[in-house]
């Protein structure tokens, strides 16, 4: 018996939450030996339904993982856990865990105290017991290595990918002429930076930004908000259903991501996966994941990301080569792929539970071959 750690199930759905309903549910389909526990006070039922999830304990959060989870992984006897979120039981050692990147560290403006302190502390605590750890990019993969001075070799890439449903839709007549970006209310997301800079965009009469978030989570400096809120050209959408955002998506005239730190970024490929040409920040690991296939810019210059926006907004074989491009980027990432590379390990574990440590920055062949996928060599520009 292999035991999923399901709490994601009781959380909102971001892009951690994402990655970890995705990949059980492909799991499901391919093994019949893993099963998923989870506190009580399921919000995700349509998944959690799915994948036949055991509610068990009393307690629910952080408390039910350190002490709920591994009381009833000992009356098991023990078997091996994997853990699709950031944090797992500290004192179980037979357990893949997953740690996505390191933003509290690199921004830690975008968390509060108690969350950074949190994650500082369990950590390094977790990484000295696990049998293996994954992560979504190489880019997080020597990020954590690093910082940590955790071995490479015990790092394991599974990338994220983009559900089926973000499909291209079909041509719209009166199309409206916006630009889209997806919010949340950390710092290093830049969306100040983007705003700024779509503001001095006045040549476009017609031309507007919709942003996926409300208004109030996004700044930190009130009279940009109020700048931008007066603006009868900057639409916030609020929260979106899957099939209202997808709508934007194929709607829009480009996609904005303006990010300075990520593990991986799902947002722009969610976009490419509809249609939607992708102007992103050449930071972190977005061009690792995004390749050829969007525009750059520097997240740090107004001024770059405007000549960017307008570029995008004037040039149509541009716009029509990088949604070409990002159709075909879209095509390296999958969640059966994702769930088989997890499988992959949860094999490996099992079957070689006392394999020496290699030095710390020796990559074995295998983990070498578990990176990003490469380029397709049918990528058109």
């Amino acid at each position: 018996m292999i035991v999923i750690n399901a709490r994601f199930l009781t959380q909102e759905l971001r892009g951690v939450q994402r990655f970890a309903e995705q990949t059980c549910l492909a799991l499901k389909q391919m093994r019949d030996d893993v099963v998923f526990v989870a506190p009580h006070g399921i919000k995700m039922h349509e998944s959690a339904k799915a994948l036949e999830v055991q509610c068990i304990g009393r307690n629910s959060g952080h408390l039910w993982e350190q002490l709920d989870l591994p009381l009833y992984l000992r009356r098991q006897g023990n078997p091996l856990l994997v853990s699709l979120c950031s944090t797992a039981p500290l004192m179980y050692g037979n357990q893949i865990a997953t740690h996505h990147d390191i933003t509290y560290v690199r921004h830690p403006e975008s968390y509060t105290r108690a969350f950074r302190t949190l994650y500082r502390v369990m950590t390094p605590i977790l990484l000295m017991r696990i049998k293996a750890l994954l992560t979504v990019s190489n880019f997080s993969k020597g990020e954590i290595s690093q910082f940590y001075n955790y071995p490479e070799s015990k790092i394991f890439v599974v990338p994220n990918a983009v559900s089926d449903d973000f499909q291209p839709g079909p041509p719209l007549t009166n199309k409206q002429n916006y630009l889209l970006a997806v919010s949340s209310p950390s710092a290093h997301k830049n969306f100040s930076r983007m705003i700024e800079a779509f503001l001095t965009l006045r040549t476009q009469e017609d031309l507007q930004l919709h942003i996926v978030g409300a208004a109030s989570e996004i700044f930190s400096d009130p009279s940009l908000q109020r700048l931008a809120s007066s603006d009868p050209r900057i639409h916030f959408l609020g929260r979106l259903s899957d099939t209202e955002l997808i709508a934007q998506y194929q709607g829009a005239t480009a996609f904005v991501f303006p990010s300075l730190y990520e593990g991986f970024g799902i947002p722009p490929l969610e976009a490419q996966a509809c249609g939607c040409p992708v102007l992103a920040a050449n930071a972190a690991s977005i061009p690792e994941v995004l390749q050829a296939s969007a525009l750059y810019f520097d997240p740090l210059d107004v001024g770059h990301i405007a000549s960017a926006m307008e570029r995008i907004l004037t040039d149509i074989s541009l716009r029509q080569s990088l949604r070409r491009r990002g159709l075909n980027n879209v095509t390296r990432f999958s969640w059966e792929d994702s769930a088989r590379r997890v499988s992959q390990r949860i094999d490996a574990v099992l079957t070689q539970p006392s394999a020496p440590e290699l030095p710390r920055h020796t990559a074995t062949k295998q983990a070498v071959n578990e990176s990003i996928p490469a380029k397709s060599s049918s990528s058109k520009s």
